[in-house]
């Protein structure tokens, strides 16, 4: 029997970096509608300055607004350091907090205002409140595939973060492709070692991509083991602190249709999907 996949909705980070503010009756609208349709998880919001990313300015009052007791999908909230992580962890609806660690240097620095060695030290931290507060630690491998910055990037970089990051305890990963530039080839062989040498670790892929190679890399993906995987409904989003063209996110609808037609997808709620692709047409236009 084929494994069920992890699928997780993130439109948060298609809101993000959207160049109006998103009203907080709409966003919610979306969001419960989001809750609605079985995603095993969603990234709703995070708790990160309102002076970086004001489109987050009000995910504390977003999230008191979710009906999130009526599902079975599991809450996610992005952090950047210790104070946003005490503020997420403090919330009974939130399941997950995740952390962006990037192997890119000057990325680090752009998005969480710390050095790589210095956030490993802030992920150290979470980790060890997380385990307090009974949540579940993700990170987000970001510029998992290389950067637009020149900085040093390798294979066997990423391993060694990894490595490092499973020894504290973590036990979900998702190696980001921050700006779109992995080729197949390296989603295959970064994805398949890691799983293959971290096997009490949860390895998933945040991808980004234009249309013409989407299909690549997921099945590089999915051949290499991966069963958990990010998306955002009509494929909108991207880091605004990464500097570049936003690349936008893996299409959710067309990431259905592809792991459907593979035997690989729980049950969703259709009508559900319908309903917040409506309310998506409504806010990113």
């Amino acid at each position: 029997m084929k494994k069920l996949l992890t699928l997780v909705e993130c439109p948060r980070d298609a809101m993000q970096g959207w160049p109006h503010i998103i009203p907080t009756e709409k966003k919610t609208a979306f969001l419960n509608a989001l809750l609605a349709v079985g995603f095993d998880t969603l990234d709703f919001g995070s708790y990160v300055s309102a002076r970086a990313i004001p489109q987050m300015a009000d995910t504390a009052e977003v999230l008191r607004k979710l009906n999130w007791r009526d599902s079975g999908t599991k809450l996610l909230a992005i952090v950047a350091n210790f104070r946003g992580a005490e503020e997420a962890a403090n919330q009974e609806a939130v399941c997950y907090l995740g952390f962006p660690f990037s192997v890119s240097e000057t990325f680090q620095l752009r998005n969480a205002n710390k050095s790589i060695e210095g956030s490993f030290g802030t992920v150290e931290e979470i980790q060890t409140l997380c385990a307090a507060r009974q949540k579940e630690l993700v990170v987000y491998l970001s510029m998992g595939f290389g950067n637009p910055y020149g900085d040093p990037w390798s294979e066997e970089l990423v391993y060694e973060w990894a490595a490092a990051l499973a020894k504290l305890g973590v036990r979900t990963i998702s190696v980001a492709d921050t700006v779109g530039l992995a080729t197949p080839e390296q989603v295959f062989t970064v994805v398949a070692f890691l799983i293959r040498q971290l096997p009490g670790v949860t390895i998933g892929v945040h991808l980004h991509s234009t249309h013409h190679n989407r299909a690549a890399k997921i099945d590089a993906a999915l051949d290499a083991g991966c069963l958990r995987f990010d998306g955002a409904l009509k494929g909108i989003g991207g880091c605004p602190m990464a500097g570049d063209a936003l690349v936008g996110n893996m299409d959710t609808e067309w990431m259905i249709g592809h792991f459907r037609r593979r035997g690989l997808l729980p049950v969703l709620d259709e009508q559900a999907l319908q309903d917040a692709r409506r309310i998506a047409e409504e806010i990113f236009v």
